[in-house]
């Protein structure tokens, strides 16, 4: 068919352009229709105000407000031109007439008045000046790291890696896929096992899900889990606090002696290298649990094992670690993407995400997340683990390092970090020190006969602002790592009473202390051409834009995720992230020399705490799934203080996040579900009948608000007593606070704890799958129940305080000056007025895309909170398009999809954030309804039910300039679908992915080169 035959034939059906109202005609120019030439002139782009402060007698008062910056449709008329279309006069109306009256505060946050972008900057910096930047040999994990500049400035600093959505919608995603699928080809080659996942938290919480399977492996049926006293004691203690959901029994000693015999045990935890920097030989404990069914996991680290023997080899079941070291800073703790590994017959119970090979519509060899249904959130109450947030964005740049360095540098690199561990022991031998162990990689331990003797040389480090470990009253260690020089080791030496510099000991040391023993490594490692390419910044740099190229952004457009939240990541908020003063400190640092970083502790807590109208708040959770976990281990312990030691039923909404009985199943808590009623909304009456039955041993209602349905349900207060009455907990997720801050809260509403999504609400970017953080906010009676921790003591614990649930004290800490730096240039005004924005912009949006699609759920006056549901069903039956043709098309016109099929199958959820501009919501509208128009030539028959523009959606640029094109529309349709695409085009690169396929044939390591070609031949 001609492309004048199109045309005319969408014209004749009633073409979207007539659909589309002229008051709302978008900066996409559709009046033009399908053929007109667009030039980014065209656009009509509303002068933005000047961001002014309010009316001020200071003439020289600065003008970079951020509050215009940041909500988008602050432009001169935009606002009026929305409250007309919504049908109110003012955001304060708009508010009160959405939000219930019963749950609104009368009371103004108490966060103070916004500071500008500079102001807060200043503020921050001066703040963060006050810490101390020691030498730093602590070691358990961490190690100071040389950030290539040109990951620094062009992923890490980069919006376009760090905007990015999890890669759910595969055809717009396929950089950071590749990025992400050579991150676990990396550590499949250096733990010498097959299957990797795509990166989780942290080693602490990866070696409590390794735990979890082992569990299940055993189906439940050996409830106890060995762990090595040798392991690093945070560690230790998050596997500790892990096992009491499960009723697993965690037992710590020597390896050596455990008795496996008994059977009941379903795992043991090896370190390798152990805490204390010993190199142990575990080949016989690993047969002893073997030979008795125990499964080994060894933690590990993946710099030492380019040369030692790799896990796989002597026999482990899983490996895992953290990363970090390889290029990530330490940041206090995090983020950091831990690694998790395993043998190919455990793939498919392995925790978090997998990237695999899988392929498109036209045969093209394409990635994917492979198993993406059995996400662990997911299967819900069946779930073993609630992993929803990876750690994609330190993971990309854990792999960026491993190709600019390849396997010869990472030798190189690890090769130096040993030697200068070997040249400290040798000068500590030759002063007549005791060293502890002759096999080790980059941590030695010295022993004294005395308190007295070591207290002398952590004085002596002290004095010369050194901080190294003190394992005992009379145990020492020191770690070492790429950012050490010669002089810190002779600086280090001095401390310690060693004569002589490290220059004079190189002489007598071998240079690999495993050279000919069975500790070597003899194996090769990351092979693939892909480590071997990319050894000069150019060739990096290009790479990494190519595979940026691939994936779409927010520096694209908007992403229009529901409960996802994808709002501006300002680059005032991310600039503090790379300070030194943020991201280099060791997460165990004393306390004393960080007073900026406990001040901003501090203030972040207050303010998150007047937001969402709580007693007290803990930042540790370093994700959303976390925050739920340890609100509801905090409500457990809660109940257990009490001697209500049966109360274990957790009553959730159908509707809720697949992570809420993921969960409460890992709390050991028995879920029974509540319905909903046909306006989306929980069914009252359902509720009031389980918790009256239940109330004995009623431990909690999850619940999310506004609703997962998008709407402010009007009997929230009502449910929430209910619970109370009948002795239980109200944990609220916090998934959709952007809907309440400064207009209500969860505390003013009844709650009794709340995770927030500090990626969501609060600015954190989602960096194409993590990092997030999840702190908690409690009310009174479960504040003493928040998360401590044994090595780093968290400010304001109690004695009664749940153990750690992060490796870290305070969570990722690096990243929290991003929600800092959001709360303060906002103010109390400015964060109100986002969330009436947010509400505005759903509500807008709603409204012109009613008639042309059913919008599922609304609330009171017909509003939705700040975001809603397009319902396809009708669709698909009247046409047979589904949801998913939807989102691939959108792909076309230059959009992410919304959320798909959730929280009610066949749908699209549509949230537009506070930040997008009236401009940017017009064209997403406008691409939905010209995408609408292209369904009713299907339903009206003038197009191909099975061969049409949405079921061959996306279109690659490859299948656009074939030679052979045999479809009933033309290439120009296919292909530039709205005027704006021919301005400005992002492209998927790939058709259509075929998600069977890449689950059935699981490839998730890279593949050889010849799979490329072979099949572009």
């Amino acid at each position: 068919m001609s492309g004048l035959a199109t045309r005319t034939l969408l014209r004749r059906s009633g073409s979207v352009f007539g659909a589309v109202r002229g008051a709302a005609a978008s900066a996409g120019g559709v009046r033009a229709g399908l053929s007109a030439p667009v030039s980014i002139g065209t656009f009509k782009v509303a002068a933005r105000f000047v961001a002014t402060l309010k009316e001020s007698d200071d003439p020289f008062a600065k003008l970079d407000s951020f509050t215009n910056r940041h909500n988008g449709s602050s432009a001169e008329g935009e606002l009026e031109q929305m409250l007309r279309a919504v049908g109110v006069e003012s955001l304060e109306e708009l508010g009160n007439t959405t939000v219930p009256a019963a749950i609104q505060k009368k009371e103004d946050l108490r966060v103070g008045a916004a500071m500008t972008e500079t102001e807060a900057i200043d503020y921050l910096k001066n703040m963060m000046s006050k810490n101390e930047l020691n030498q730093n040999h602590i070691g358990m994990g961490y190690a100071g790291t040389n950030t290539p500049y040109v990951i620094l400035r062009n992923l890490l600093e980069n919006p376009a890696w760090y905007t990015q959505y999890t890669p759910y919608q595969a055809e717009v995603a396929q950089g950071r896929l590749e990025s992400l699928l050579n991150f676990q080809t990396m550590v499949s080659d250096l733990t010498g096992l097959p299957v990797s996942s795509a990166s989780l938290l942290d080693e602490g919480t990866a070696a409590a899900e390794a735990m979890a399977m082992c569990f299940a492996i055993s189906r439940n049926k050996r409830a106890k889990f060995f762990v090595s006293e040798k392991c690093h004691p945070q560690t230790i203690a998050v596997v500790e606090t892990r096992a009491k959901g499960f009723g697993i029994e965690v037992i710590v000693g020597d390896h050596a002696t455990y008795d496996f015999s008994n059977g009941d045990t379903s795992g043991v935890l090896l370190q390798y290298p152990a805490t204390d920097g010993s190199v142990e030989d575990f080949k016989d404990v690993i047969k002893n649990s073997h030979d008795n069914g125990t499964k080994v996991v060894l933690a590990t680290d993946l710099l030492a094992l380019t040369m030692l023997t790799s896990p796989g080899e002597i026999g482990a079941d899983f490996a895992l670690g953290n990363s970090q070291r390889l290029g990530v800073p330490m940041g206090y703790g995090g983020p950091h993407a831990a690694f998790f590994s395993t043998k190919e017959e455990y793939k498919r119970l392995m925790p978090g995400r997998i990237i695999g090979l899988s392929k498109d519509a036209q045969g093209k060899p394409a990635l994917r997340m492979a198993m993406q249904t059995r996400e662990q959130h997911i299967r819900r109450d069946k779930a073993t683990s609630n992993i929803c947030t990876a750690q994609a964005l330190l993971a990309n740049m854990a792999a960026m390092y491993g190709l600019y360095h390849g396997p010869e540098g990472l030798k190189k690199i690890a090769g130096r970090t040993h030697l200068m561990a070997q040249v400290f022991a040798e000068g500590a031998e030759k002063s007549a020190l005791n060293v502890g162990s002759h096999k080790f990689f980059d941590t030695v331990k010295i022993e004294y006969p005395s308190t007295a003797e070591a207290q002398k040389v952590v004085d002596a480090c002290a004095a010369a602002k050194i901080n190294i470990r003190q394992m005992s009253d009379t145990v020492l260690t020191v770690s070492f790592d790429e950012t050490h020089t010669a002089k810190d080791v002779t600086k280090l030496m001095g401390c310690f009473g060693i004569d002589g510099s490290a220059e004079s000991f190189v002489g007598s040391v071998s240079g690999n202390g495993f050279a000919g023993t069975d500790f070597e490594r003899k194996s090769d490692f990351m092979t693939h051409p892909i480590f071997n390419s990319f050894h000069t910044e150019h060739e990096l740099l290009r790479y990494m834009m190519r595979l940026q190229s691939k994936d779409i952004s927010l520096v694209h457009s908007m992403i229009p995720l529901g409960s996802c939240t994808m709002k501006l990541n300002s680059t005032s908020e991310m600039i503090p992230v790379t300070w030194p003063e943020v991201c280099m400190p060791h997460p165990f640092t004393p306390k004393e020399q960080l007073p900026g970083y406990y001040e901003m502790f501090a203030e972040l807590e207050k303010d998150l705490a007047d937001i969402t109208g709580f007693y007290k708040v803990s930042l540790q959770p370093n994700s959303g799934a976390q925050g739920e976990y340890t609100g509801l281990m905090a409500i457990r312990a809660y109940h257990d203080s009490r001697g209500d030691v049966d109360r274990k039923v957790c009553l959730i909404p159908t509707s809720a996040h697949g992570t809420n009985p993921a969960s409460a199943k890992m709390c050991g808590l028995d879920i029974v579900p509540i319905g909903c009623d046909e306006l989306g909304n929980i069914d009252v009456a359902e509720l009031k009948e389980k918790a009256e039955k239940y109330k004995d041993t009623l431990a909690a209602l999850m619940i999310t608000y506004p609703s997962t349905h998008g709407v402010f349900e009007e009997t929230i207060k009502d449910i929430c007593d209910t619970v109370h009455a009948n002795g239980g907990q109200v944990y609220m997720d916090g998934a959709n606070m952007n809907a309440q801050v400064g207009l209500t809260s969860p505390g003013h509403i009844g709650a009794d704890v709340c995770h927030l999504n500090l990626h969501k609400t609060f600015c954190i970017p989602h960096g194409g799958g993590g990092p997030g953080m999840g702190p908690i906010g409690v009310a009174e009676q479960l504040a003493p129940f928040l998360p401590s921790h044994p090595v780093s003591p968290v400010v304001g614990a109690s004695d009664k305080a749940m153990g750690p649930v992060s490796a870290g004290p305070y969570g990722s800490s690096a990243i929290l000056p991003i929600s800092f730096m959001y709360i303060k240039m906002m103010g109390s005004d400015g964060l109100k007025e986002a969330t009436q924005y947010a509400i505005l912009n759903a509500n807008y949006m709603k409204k012109r895309l009613e008639g042309a699609y059913d919008i599922l759920y609304t609330g009171n006056n017909g509003r939705v909170a700040h975001e809603f549901i397009i319902d396809i069903r009708p669709i698909k039956a009247a046409s047979g398009i589904t949801e998913s043709d939807v989102a691939k098309r959108l792909q076309d016109y230059g959009f992410h999809a919304p959320t798909m099929s959730w929280p009610v199958s066949g749908t699209l959820m549509v949230e537009p954030t506070e930040s997008e501009s009236k401009a940017e919501l017009d064209r997403f509208v406008d691409a939905l309804l010209m995408i609408r128009e292209e369904i009713r030539q299907i339903e009206t028959g003038a197009m191909d039910r099975d061969n049409n523009m949405l079921k061959h959606a996306p279109h690659s640029p490859d299948v656009l300039v074939a030679e052979e094109w045999d479809r009933p529309y033309p290439r120009e349709v296919g292909g530039y679908p709205a005027p704006w695409s021919k301005s400005f085009k992002f492209w998927p690169t790939v058709g259509r992915l075929d998600d069977v396929a890449g689950d059935r044939q699981l490839i998730c390591t890279c593949p050889p080169m010849e799979t490329y070609t072979e099949e572009t031949a």
